[in-house]
């Protein structure tokens, strides 16, 4: 495989970031691009993610995936026609300074297809340069709903956290009438999600409170009493950091999880030990797990990233890839045409169906809800059902821009 990869690593510190909280191309990638400039030369690519900092394990997967997804939709040659797809690596660490000066010194050297965005704080601080600049922006897994409609030349390759509660949603069905209780720390993380709840699920005509607790907090009794007292008919769990299994092995011994159904996030395979004895209790959304689905895509994937085992952000880094060849084989050079060529673009990745709406560039596709088995630091995850893109899909946001 003929692709050629430059690095560029930004060295200062680290901050961290409140996250919320993871195809074959139409045509043949042999074919010339379209949209004017040099057919022979090649075409530039730059990769803002997360090498370092606390969302360096999702920035890992991301890469992966993306490098998966390029030898895919281009049939192992890294080219779009006889042009090379040259990508540069820059690692943000979560820091969207750092990645909105790592974006601009790209778009200054002539890379016009900017990809990455581990972290929501980062996608938001770089959607607005791609727009000032007239480049192309692919956000990876940011899940903020911010970043669809942000303007006409962002776009995203994950998923987005309207997607992951219409997925919690599911489980209780008619949500009408229905008690829901978001249990969640103190601060933006647990904020985030409470204001997503009521909006998917209340909207939906469930009653919706809340049970929040100090980021500090170690004790957690007092909560899961709470909780019980409520008698919900769906508990929504919002954690995050090293408390979650003190945490789940509290709600799990005072009976919250026998006695309601309680729904989380499944994120990636290294966290599942967290969940202890608690874990085959509880009911997962997932964006994506080894094994949720079986598409050519898919099995193209395992067969690309380090050890075969396909995680949560794998499938985001393998859309990016299949979307820059896209937009590289429909507009070449010529930005405005990239956009007009992934608008609408349907495809089919490592989930499955992926659409990108035309009005605000959403991206549907496939939702699971999952159920772990299995103890100690052996878990396995398996599908319950899917929703599809459809299903699964936010309501369209205005675009801006």
């Amino acid at each position: 495989m003929t692709i050629r990869h430059t690095r560029r690593v930004f060295l200062t510190a680290a901050t961290s970031v409140a996250v919320a909280l993871a195809a074959t191309a139409c045509g043949s990638p042999q074919d010339t691009a379209s949209g004017g400039g040099d057919d022979a030369a090649p075409v530039k690519v730059g990769l803002v993610y997360s090498q370092s900092g606390p969302l360096a394990s999702y920035g890992k997967q991301y890469i992966e995936g993306f490098k998966a997804g390029l030898d895919f939709a281009t049939k192992g040659t890294g080219k779009v026609g006889d042009r090379t797809i040259e990508v540069t690596e820059a690692d943000d660490a979560g820091d969207p300074a750092k990645a909105v000066s790592a974006a601009k010194d790209l778009i200054g050297k002539g890379t016009k297809i900017i990809a990455g965005s581990t972290s929501s704080g980062v996608a938001l601080q770089v959607a607005p340069i791609a727009a000032q600049n007239k480049v192309l922006f692919i956000s990876g897994p940011a899940a903020t709903d911010a970043v669809t409609g942000a303007n006409k030349y962002t776009f995203r390759s994950g998923r987005q956290s309207w997607q992951d509660v219409v997925t919690a949603r599911s489980f209780i069905g008619d949500a009408g009438g229905k008690k829901v209780v978001v249990f969640a720390q103190d601060g933006a993380f647990g904020d985030a999600n409470e204001a997503a709840v009521k909006a998917v699920i209340g909207g939906a005509g469930a009653n919706v409170s809340s049970v929040r607790a100090p980021a500090s907090a170690t004790e957690f009794t007092p909560f899961a009493s709470q909780i019980k007292a409520a008698k919900p008919d769906l508990l929504f769990v919002a954690w995050a950091g090293t408390t979650a299994g003190a945490m789940w092995q509290t709600l799990d011994q005072q009976g919250v999880l026998a006695s309601t159904t309680v729904v989380t996030g499944l994120d990636i395979r290294a966290s599942w030990p967290t969940f202890g004895a608690a874990g085959s209790k509880i009911s997962f959304l997932s964006h994506y797990f080894d094994g949720a689905s079986d598409t050519e895509a898919a099995k193209a994937a395992k067969a690309k990233v380090p050890g075969g085992t396909l995680d949560l952000f794998h499938p985001d880094g393998f859309a990016a890839a299949q979307m820059v060849v896209r937009a590289v084989q429909e507009g070449g050079d010529d930005v405005e045409k990239m956009v007009k060529a992934l608008e609408g673009w349907e495809f089919e990745g490592v989930k499955g169906t992926m659409k990108i709406r035309a009005e605000d560039h959403a991206l549907l596709q496939p939702m699971y809800q999952a159920k772990l088995s299995g103890s100690g630091t052996t878990f396995t995850a398996s599908a319950q059902k899917s929703l599809t893109g459809d299903e699964s899909a936010p309501p369209v946001a205005q675009m801006k821009g």
